[in-house]
């Protein structure tokens, strides 16, 4: 057996051997990107669970290397270097015109090609999620962002205006504009929301995956409660900055506290992902692939 697995380890070698101009176009790719994306997108919040997402990814990679290795067979050159050639064009077009989104999913679709001509298909499918996964490295345009965003900041100051003249707090809103007592605040694009619902959707399939590699439909289940877990923390976010600055002035609340809510926000909607899953085991148990083939062979069993 170890013999077998030393002799695939060696197949796969001799493979990126064979094909060293793959292998040196994914470094030529990759180096200059990723350092793109630590110095840019990475630095922002909108991109701040990419290097986690990274990270994560290889890990995984890494904990399942002996069933990569197991599994290992060359794919078909000839689908795989014109993927190549296509993902070589589309990364030097975005490279160039500073395009790191079109030049991210360029590399991605490269590497996923060049795995694909040393490994084959069946790796490739062993490891969908990891490829899944590592689409959060994608980051997503700045008009996207604005448009997705502007929508959801409106309704975080709707929420939060009404939450707190509700309860007898003096304050009125225009847009996405509060004002307080003599304070005005503005709802900005990190309050909105949507950075939370990428970090969350990323840091929830993660757990899923590990913690339970549960079905697709537990899966999309559970991540359907992300959205509004997201949002809500969110409400409660803009919340405590308003009433920080209420009572405490405006500098308190756009100093080291701005940056602690968002941290204890964030936390305390991951609890809350962690504190769902506990409490849908049951549906998780009824929806693991075992149950449903189960259910479907008794469906179709002969009644006596």
């Amino acid at each position: 057996m170890t013999e077998a697995v030393t002799l695939r380890k060696a197949g796969i070698v001799e493979q990126a051997k064979r094909h060293p101009f793959l292998v040196l176009a994914l470094l030529l790719m990759a180096i200059p990107t990723f350092f793109a994306m630590a110095s840019g997108s990475w630095t922002q919040e909108s991109g701040v669970h990419g290097p986690l997402v990274l990270a994560t990814a290889i890990w995984l990679v890494w904990r399942s290397w002996d069933e990569i290795v197991a599994l290992a067979r060359p794919g078909n050159m000839w689908l795989a270097v014109p993927v190549v050639v296509t993902a070589s064009a589309l990364y030097v077009f975005g490279r160039a015109f500073n395009f790191l989104m079109l030049e991210v999913a360029a590399l991605l679709l490269a590497m996923l090609a060049i795995a694909y001509a040393l490994a084959g298909h069946r790796v490739l499918m062993k490891m969908w999620f990891p490829i899944v996964y590592l689409g959060f490295l994608i980051p997503l345009p700045g008009w996207l962002l604005d448009a997705v965003t502007l929508p959801l900041k409106v309704f975080v100051s709707d929420v939060v205006t009404w939450m707190l003249f509700t309860v007898g707090y003096p304050i009125t809103q225009v847009g996405v504009t509060l004002y307080i007592a003599q304070y005005q605040l503005l709802v900005e694009d990190a309050c909105a929301g949507l950075n939370s619902i990428i970090s969350l959707t990323a840091v929830g399939l993660f757990y899923i995956y590990l913690l339970h590699n549960a079905s697709w439909r537990y899966s999309l289940l559970l991540l359907a409660f992300l959205l509004p877990i997201a949002i809500a923390a969110n409400v409660v976010r803009v919340i405590i900055l308003v009433l920080i600055t209420y009572y405490m002035g405006n500098e308190a609340a756009q100093g080291y506290l701005h940056d602690f809510a968002g941290i204890v926000t964030f936390v305390s909607a991951l609890l809350l992902i962690f504190l769902l899953d506990t409490l849908l085991a049951p549906v998780r148990r009824r929806l693991a692939p075992g149950n449903i083939q189960d259910k479907r062979k008794d469906a179709h069993a002969p009644t006596p």
